[in-house]
């Protein structure tokens, strides 16, 4: 079975990561985390007291989709500051999910956010979507991404 990867879209969650220390990082990119023992905490944020219907039978009601167990809660941030034109901005969120998409299996589970914390050099990129720009974020996420993987496989 192959290791599901969801998107993080919710702006609380997406602080609570920000709020965590980095946990790898690479020239362009950063990596926060938050395992299965941080997710608790999420969970009761979102978690909203809607009382019990009368009209609801246990033994007849699906699943809720909501209670699907979800691996790996992925949230890309690339700011305007750092990729002025949605083109890059675009470029280099596909390029973060493809990156951990290829490595799920790898990757702990639990919420991640990769964002970029520095501009690529605009001189050394001048097109907005090029070739050169997408490989060069290809190949730095894939090492970040690995290198990440190592460390939490790590003993402490």
């Amino acid at each position: 079975m192959v290791k599901r990867v969801a998107r993080l879209k919710r702006g609380a969650e997406i602080q609570r990561l920000l709020e965590t220390p980095i946990k790898q990082r690479s020239a362009h990119f950063a990596i926060h985390h938050i395992g299965h023992e941080g997710l608790a905490a999420l969970r009761t944020m979102n978690t909203s007291s809607a009382p019990n219907l009368s009209t609801d039978h246990a033994q007849t009601c699906p699943k809720p989709v909501d209670d699907e167990v979800i691996e790996l809660v992925l949230g890309c941030l690339v700011p305007k500051r750092h990729a002025r034109r949605a083109v890059t901005r675009s470029l280099l969120k596909r390029q973060m999910r493809s990156a951990a998409e290829r490595l799920a299996e790898a990757l702990p589970n639990g919420h991640a956010l990769l964002r970029l914390r520095q501009p690529f050099a605009p001189k050394q990129y001048p097109s907005a979507c090029s070739e050169a720009l997408r490989l060069a974020a290809r190949a730095e996420l894939d090492q970040l991404l690995q290198l990440f993987v190592a460390a939490q496989s790590a003993p402490a």
